[in-house]
């Protein structure tokens, strides 16, 4: 098992899964810290990379597009703080950040997991039920309706008309847009059927979003609704997935006895070890661990 524990967060690879858990540094934004504890497994990565920096590195995972909800509504518009598949490196632990990526390559060489896109969500999004007020209303969503309702900020038009209940059978679409400069965000509902919907401002669908700090909240609304919809990519007839599927068992290629050169490779990682290991880049418990998931692969 490898494991990398930081003031920003652990994560943690036992050869089936990455488990991500948020810090409690003041660094660590309220989206990850409401979202919590995050389990991708294998099958749902595209990559790993360690980007080593003067003070601090960075630790990036990088998911199969589809793969899920959250970056599906997010579209890379998330801000670094809010983000949970990026984890910051204290410099002198950067021996370990390397382990921790050569550990999730390797698995993922030996699984052959294709890093293409899915066409059905492998995570499980946010739980529900969730609530999140921001902008000018709140969302709250128990897993099957969706209700919105207003506050005082919200546009004369759109509050006169009360709040608005949905069910998700209901939605052709959720997206979630953040606060830009002098633009400001929204989450927007489209519910099948209904015409193009007006600027977020008088849309009685939409909340509008101002830029402060729980504006980010709404996208895991906005991943709790979209996990329970059909995946943007997948067949018509396909109903949406919920959950990650079972890890599968490991492939032929993954149980065979390794070739001569991955008894070679082995090897040299476990005079990699040693050498991290009288540098003081790894502690003992550390060094013994990952010795231990090296001699296991033999």
């Amino acid at each position: 098992m490898a494991e990398i524990i930081q003031k920003d967060g652990t994560w943690t690879f036992d050869g089936d899964a990455v488990r991500i858990v948020p810090g409690r540094d003041k660094g660590v934004g309220l989206l990850r810290q409401t979202l919590g504890e995050v389990l991708v497994p294998l099958r749902a990565l595209a990559g790993i990379s360690y980007e080593p920096g003067r003070k601090t590195g960075r630790l990036r995972l990088k998911l199969r597009d589809g793969a899920c909800p959250l970056l599906q509504v997010t579209g890379g518009r998330l801000p670094e703080a809010s983000d949970p598949y990026r984890l910051s490196v204290e410099s002198d632990r950067a021996g370990v950040a390397e382990y921790f990526v050569d550990e999730v390559r390797n698995a993922l060489l030996l699984d052959q997991v294709d890093p293409g896109p899915v066409d059905a969500y492998l995570l499980p999004g946010p739980a529900v039920p969730i609530t999140v007020g921001a902008g000018d209303g709140t969302v709250a969503f128990d897993g099957d309706r969706v209700w919105l309702d207003w506050n005082w900020t919200t546009e004369e038009a759109k509050r006169s008309g009360g709040p608005r209940q949905f069910r998700v059978a209901d939605l052709r679409a959720v997206e979630w847009s953040p606060s830009k400069g002098l633009d400001n965000g929204w989450i927007r509902f489209t519910l099948a059927g209904a015409p193009t919907a007006p600027v977020p401002k008088y849309d009685p669908y939409t909340v509008e979003l101002f830029g402060f700090k729980k504006d980010p909240l709404m996208a895991l609304a906005a991943a709790a609704v979209a996990v329970r919809m059909p995946h943007p990519t997948a067949p018509a007839e396909s109903a949406p997935v919920l959950a990650p599927a079972p890890v599968p068992e490991l492939s032929a290629a993954a149980t065979e006895p390794a070739a001569p050169e991955d008894h070679d490779a082995l090897l040299r990682r476990l005079r990699e070890l040693g050498d991290l290991h009288q540098a003081g880049i790894l502690t003992a418990e550390e060094f013994a661990a990952a010795k231990q998931a090296v001699l296991r692969r033999f």
